[in-house]
């Protein structure tokens, strides 16, 4: 009875080891489940937390400006530069413009004075002004450029174009330039653009313009050659006349002198005798000659003499 006593106590003490074992890895298995869903519930945390902060965050870059659009107040005025700027997620979002300088070629067909139509290229450099960004959105949206420039750049081409002829556009085109870069410069001001530089870039005429033009030149190039001629003609026409003016008076003032004076023919003739000698001996060949060649034949009577012996 005794062993069977000391058996049933043993058994009794090793249920109550197994019982208190269960409970304590009971215990351990709760704990280890909290801890893991505490973790998670951490990273959610975090998670949101970082697209809350992204979502609140927006950048500007270089050469941009922002205005901010609110759920509740409409367009702010303020403007936003570069960096990055806080807002409030669903509530505001930021409207982001390009501030520098763009070009734009802009072509139109208007007519002259001169009822001539030509076509005019016109490059345009503009850009916002940054102050009234606010203004253009609420005015004319983010493609500003695109509602204004056209309109007023045909408006004062047609303008001014018509105030000069075909031919002036081309004369005069440094003013033609100045004119249209004042006008569009003033009318662009009224919608807030800031217009850095404009020039014309191209001009064409019509094909029948331009071939009239250049039949014109043409023609004034053979009429400028025509003139060339007969004031060539003129020219050599008076030259002669003149030469034969002086040949007349010459012949007159010799016969004049041999009128006086008898011995004048003399002293040609040793002259010209004088020159022909002159001549030969500077020629390298070897002439000889007699004194009827030279004009000095000495035989024959001189005017002088004749007188003398008559």
């Amino acid at each position: 009875m005794a062993w069977r006593q000391r058996g049933t106590n043993s058994l009794r003490g090793l249920m109550d080891n197994l019982g208190s074992s269960s409970s304590t890895g009971g215990s351990n298995s709760a704990g280890g489940g909290r801890g893991i869903v505490g973790s998670a519930g951490t990273l959610l945390a975090l998670g949101a937390l970082a697209v809350g902060v992204n979502a609140s965050l927006f950048n500007v870059d270089g050469g941009h400006r922002a205005v901010m659009f609110s759920r509740i107040g409409g367009v702010k005025s303020n403007v936003y530069n570069e960096g990055t700027h806080f807002l409030i997620p669903w509530f505001e979002s930021p409207i982001v413009y390009d501030v520098r300088a763009k070009p734009r070629n802009i072509a139109s067909l208007t007519g002259t004075k001169d009822l001539q139509m030509v076509n005019i290229t016109l490059r345009v450099l503009s850009r916002p002004r940054v102050e009234e960004l606010p203004r253009i959105f609420k005015t004319l949206g983010i493609d500003y450029d695109e509602r204004v420039l056209p309109s007023i750049v045909n408006e004062v081409l047609k303008s001014v174009v018509a105030q000069f002829n075909a031919s002036q556009l081309i004369t005069q085109r440094e003013r033609v330039s100045r004119l249209i870069r004042e006008q569009l410069v003033r009318r662009a001001s009224s919608f807030d653009i800031i217009l850095d530089d404009v020039s014309i870039t191209h001009i064409a005429f019509s094909p029948e313009f331009t071939h009239a033009v250049e039949a014109k030149q043409i023609a004034q190039q053979e009429a400028q050659r025509a003139s060339y001629v007969v004031d060539k003609a003129k020219q050599e026409k008076q030259s002669i006349v003149v030469k034969a003016e002086g040949e007349a008076k010459s012949a007159e003032m010799i016969g004049e002198a041999i009128r006086k004076n008898k011995g004048f023919l003399d002293l040609r003739r040793i002259e010209t005798a004088r020159e022909i000698a002159t001549i030969i001996a500077a020629s390298s060949n070897k002439v000889y000659m007699d004194a009827s060649t030279l004009l000095m034949n000495v035989n024959d009577l001189t005017p002088a003499q004749e007188d003398k012996k008559r």
